[in-house]
């Protein structure tokens, strides 16, 4: 009878000393960059009804731990560029974590072409120009937290990483599309950016969506019960792939970090399914939205490049879904594609518009942060006049003449002869009288040249979306 009592008091012993360490998550390290001018929340392990303390830049703020965990918030902090030391103490348990700077935070997400990194990554082709971008990359006021690459069909609390500085040594493992994106907002700012890199080749967005966000949108019940047929299909598959698995695994233990916004750059294991994705993706932006506790949280979508098996369908998904949801905006790619490489190696210019995008959309800089995005189109006679948003100081064509625009009264596309008036493009052919159809760059890889004279290029279009 002795001997029965040992184990369940044994277990129940360990289990009570599982959290009795004192430990915050692996966010809260050493140079970690905190989000600037909103309430930071702070959250680890410790031992049960523990009192955690937690001093930073002049506050200290305490909470006790409940069921083995602690959260409590720092009021909103102004830019520190000099590193400083935080500390967190519980009882005889004292962690210091240093170099602590506050400035920008974004979570850089999506799948390969998110996930590529700066330096080699046979077989695929080397980043443009990456070895004189590597060796310039002295940045000591950017850092990046990366997410190792995991499926789970759990929740996990932490994925136990740690900041890395950029420098030249260090630079070749950041996500190129988010080191170009924060070298752009530095140069911007002046601001320490932090980038956390939570990105895994090859997956669809319902992997990166919690499944009780999935299952509350009834748009989306056929394709919960096809997943596992979907996914099922020819091509490359994660290892452990299981719906909402990028959630469980690689978003769910950053909640609820203080971040500024996300940059997306997602869609092509979506480019089958592109109805469905414009239902899928305001799902999850929704989703983080709400997890991340921020109603407005900005979300830049990097539109998919030009590539023979990426079809219109899904860019022009991705082009429903900003013109939907409110702080969002599209970054356009189609000079930064390669008809044969799924992965382009010129990310320096996608980089270049994140940074713009976000200073428009985020932080209110003046000025122009979209390229021409399709508003309406008006028949005149056997004319069509096509209007756009975001037109900057003007429409341009980079070239001769404006390539890309096709029309249709019904029946055939012809290609059109387009004019630029003001900021209006006027469209005719003679073949096509009284055209009702316009479209633009409709095709997997299309060759166009519509741009705003802030070097922005428009996004490829059609006025009649409803056979999509």
């Amino acid at each position: 009878m002795f001997r029965s009592l040992i184990i369940p008091l044994a277990f129940v012993a360990c289990f009570s000393n599982a959290y009795a360490t004192l430990k915050p998550v692996s966010l809260f390290s050493d140079h970690m960059v905190l989000q600037k001018g909103v309430v930071v929340p702070v959250w680890g392990t410790a031992g049960e009804g523990a009192l955690v303390t937690v001093q930073y830049n002049g506050q200290s703020v305490s909470a006790k731990t409940v069921q083995g965990k602690w959260m409590l918030s720092l009021q909103p902090l102004p830019y520190i560029s000099k590193g400083s030391e935080m500390k967190i103490f519980s009882g005889p348990d004292t962690i210091h974590i240093q170099d602590v700077l506050v400035g920008e935070v974004w979570l850089c997400s999506g799948q390969s072409n998110m996930e590529r990194q700066l330096g080699p990554r046979p077989p695929q082709q080397p980043i443009y120009n990456w070895e004189q971008e590597r060796d310039a990359a002295n940045y000591p006021l950017i850092r990046e937290y990366y997410v190792p690459l995991k499926y789970s069909t759990t929740t996990i609390p932490d994925v136990n990483n740690q900041w890395t500085v950029c420098s030249p040594q260090t630079v070749s493992d950041f996500t190129a599309v988010g080191y170009f994106f924060a070298k752009n907002l530095y140069a911007k700012m002046q601001v320490p950016v932090g980038i956390i890199f939570s990105a895994f080749g090859g997956t669809p967005a319902e992997d990166w969506t919690s499944i009780a966000a999935l299952e509350s949108n009834p748009n989306l019940k056929d394709m919960i019960q096809n997943y596992a047929k979907t996914i099922s299909g020819p091509g490359w598959k994660p290892q452990g792939q299981c719906i909402s698995g990028l959630y469980n695994g690689m978003i769910y233990p950053l909640l609820p970090y203080a971040i500024k916004g996300v940059a997306w750059y997602q869609g092509e294991s979506n480019n089958d399914r592109a109805a469905e994705y414009q239902e899928i993706l305001p799902t999850m932006i929704a989703n983080w939205r709400t997890d991340f506790k921020q109603p407005e949280m900005p979300f830049l979508i990097v539109q998919i490049a030009p590539h023979k098996g990426m079809r219109p369908e899904i860019r022009e998904a991705q082009f429903l879904v900003v013109k939907k949801v409110k702080k969002t905006a599209l970054i356009v790619t189609t000079d930064c594609g390669d008809s044969a490489d799924i992965h382009p190696t010129h990310k320096q210019p996608v980089g270049e518009r994140l940074a713009i995008a976000a200073a428009g959309l985020a932080y209110g800089v003046k000025g122009e942060y979209s390229g021409p995005m399709f508003q309406q189109s008006t028949q005149e006679k056997d004319q069509l006049i096509v209007t756009f948003s975001h037109t900057g100081k003007g429409l341009v064509a980079k070239g001769d003449t404006l390539t890309g625009f096709e029309i249709s009264n019904g029946q055939e596309y012809y290609p059109a002869i387009a004019r630029i008036q003001k900021n209006k493009i006027v469209l005719f052919n003679e073949h096509v009288p009284h055209p009702t159809l316009v479209r633009y760059g409709w095709t997997n890889v299309p060759k166009v040249n519509l741009y705003n004279k802030e070097g922005l290029p428009a996004s490829p279009f059609r006025n009649d979306v409803s056979n999509n």
